[in-house]
C-alpha cells in the first residue's frame, strides 16, 4: 500500500513538474511575442533563452544566435551555437558562424563557412565575402575567381556598405567588386601598378563618392610617383 501511494505521488510530482515547464513555456512564448512587437532586442534575448532552457531545440538555439549576431554581439552569438562547421547545420547557423567570425577578425575560419554558404546557394553578395577574405589570407587566385564571378552577377540595384568612414555609405556592389580586382592586381604583380589604378577608376566611375576605391586609388598613384622619382 505504501508503494502505491509512494508511485501516485511521485506521478502527481511529475506531472505537476510537466505542467509547471508547460506554463512557463506558454508565458515565454508570448513573451517573446511581445518582445519582437516592441522591438525589444533584450527581452527577445531573455525570453529565447529560457525557452532554451525549458524546451531545448536546434530552431531555437540558431534563432537565439543570430538575433546575438544582428545586435553586434559576435561572441555570444559563437558561444551560443560554436565556431565547428558541420555538415547538418542549418543556413542560418551557417551565416551566424560566417559572419560573427569575419566580424571577430577570423577570416579563416569565416572563409569555411561562406564556403559553404555559396556552396548551398551561390550569390554575388557571397562572392564579395569570399574574394575579400581570400584576400585578406593571401589566396589572390581564388579571389580573383570569386570577382570573376561577382562581376557577371551583380546587378544594377544591389549595393554593399562600407564602414570606414564615420558615417557608413553604400556603393553598387559591381563598384565594389573593381576595387578589390584593382587589390589584387597590384598583390600579384606590383609592376602593373597602371592596370590596377585602371580598376580603380572602374570603381569611381560607377560611384564618385566611393571613398575606399579613391583612398586606394591615390595610394596606388603615390607608390608610382614614388617610384618613378627612385629612377
Amino acid at each position: 500500500m505504501k508503494k502505491v501511494i509512494v508511485l501516485v505521488l511521485l506521478f502527481m510530482g511529475i506531472n505537476g513538474i510537466a505542467q509547471t515547464n508547460n506554463d512557463l513555456a506558454a508565458h515565454y512564448e508570448a513573451y517573446y511575442k511581445e518582445m519582437r512587437l516592441q522591438g525589444d532586442i533584450t527581452g527577445v534575448i531573455g525570453a529565447l533563452t529560457h525557452l532554451n532552457v525549458l524546451s531545448p531545440s536546434k530552431q531555437r538555439r540558431d534563432t537565439l544566435a543570430f538575433v546575438y549576431m544582428n545586435n553586434g554581439q559576435h561572441m555570444q552569438a559563437l558561444n551560443t551555437i560554436g565556431i565547428e562547421k558541420n555538415a547538418d547545420d542549418s543556413d542560418l547557423a551557417v551565416q551566424v558562424k560566417a559572419v560573427s567570425l569575419k566580424a571577430l577578425n577570423q577570416p579563416k575560419r569565416a572563409l569555411e563557412h561562406f564556403d559553404v554558404l555559396f556552396s548551398r546557394n551561390p550569390s554575388a553578395y557571397l562572392a564579395y565575402e569570399l574574394a575579400d577574405l581570400k584576400i585578406q589570407t593571401g589566396d589572390n587566385d581564388g579571389a580573383s575567381s570569386n570577382i570573376e564571378y561577382g562581376i557577371a552577377n551583380s546587378k544594377d540595384d544591389m549595393k554593399y556598405a562600407f564602414y570606414e568612414r564615420q558615417q557608413p555609405y553604400e556603393v553598387p556592389l559591381k563598384a565594389a567588386f573593381y576595387h578589390l580586382q584593382g587589390l589584387i592586381i597590384y598583390n600579384k604583380d606590383k609592376t602593373k601598378i597602371d592596370d590596377a589604378i585602371a580598376s580603380m577608376d572602374q570603381a569611381l566611375q560607377l560611384d564618385p563618392n566611393f571613398n575606399l576605391a579613391s583612398l586606394s586609388k591615390q595610394a596606388l598613384q603615390a607608390r608610382k610617383e614614388g617610384a618613378t622619382e627612385e629612377k
